[in-house]
């Protein structure tokens, strides 16, 4: 399930070079010194996949609550199908709900702050221009978040983000050296990509959810559930 969501991260970058591509290119970087940008880049990934470890350890205490209470696998069918759902879906209908609605304060005072990094110069800028982009509304992280919360273990959530985080850094880097390396027919034709990754990462979910003791992909469900008596021996 870990190899999932790099995968999913690699799948889902052709959507992120769309939405938070203008970010990158944005970023405060040195333009004359190419180990100096590389550098910053990475503050830049850093800071982006400190957010991701951070919300996977939130949703990770999450879904070990829930694995604790003996509801994992109905859980991680339950993720597997909203998953699928979102990919069928055309994005424009969720466009009609404003589901950031509740944290509408938040988000505009990480977008404000967003702003203000970029102008500056300094390493914690660009890793706090990270922190921050990690943070703003995204399907795909809402997406990769379902599979955190589907982890039975909170490493393992944390492990699930970082790999997706660590997914998207190709793309992300290389629009900040290239910034039309892709054309935007070229672009569209790989994201209808992303609705088929999803769809089977979601797949993925609820066969493990089902306990059909396949090897690394369904395990049983002695693997999925805590003992229900304890071993007194």
């Amino acid at each position: 399930m870990l190899f999932s969501a790099l995968l999913f991260g690699l799948i889902s970058s052709l959507h992120c070079i769309g939405m938070c591509g203008p970010i990158a290119m944005m970023l405060p970087v040195s333009r004359d010194n190419a180990t100096k940008k590389a550098i910053q880049i990475l503050l830049y990934h850093l800071g982006r996949l400190t957010t991701y470890a951070s919300l996977g350890f939130l949703f990770g205490l999450l879904g070990k609550g829930l694995y604790l209470a003996g509801f994992q696998q109905q859980i991680s069918i339950l993720v597997g199908l909203l998953m699928v759902t979102m990919a069928i879906i055309p994005e424009k209908v969720f466009a009609n709900y404003n589901f950031s609605r509740p944290v509408y304060r938040l988000i505009s005072k990480v977008k404000t702050n967003l702003g203000s990094q970029f102008k500056r110069k300094s390493p914690d800028a660009l890793f706090t221009i990270g922190l921050l982009n990690g943070l703003l509304p995204c399907g795909l992280v809402y997406a990769a978040l379902f599979g955190a919360i589907a982890m039975q273990d909170v490493g393992f959530s944390i492990m699930y983000m970082l790999l997706f985080g660590i997914g998207t850094i190709p793309l992300m880097s290389a629009v900040v050296y290239v910034s039309n390396f892709l054309s935007i027919p070229f672009r569209n034709k790989f994201q209808r990509i992303i609705p088929f990754v999803t769809v089977l990462v979601g797949i993925l979910f609820v066969m493990r959810g089902m306990g059909l003791n396949i090897a690394y992909i369904s395990p049983s469900n002695m693997h999925l559930f805590i003992q229900t008596a304890a071993n007194c021996y």
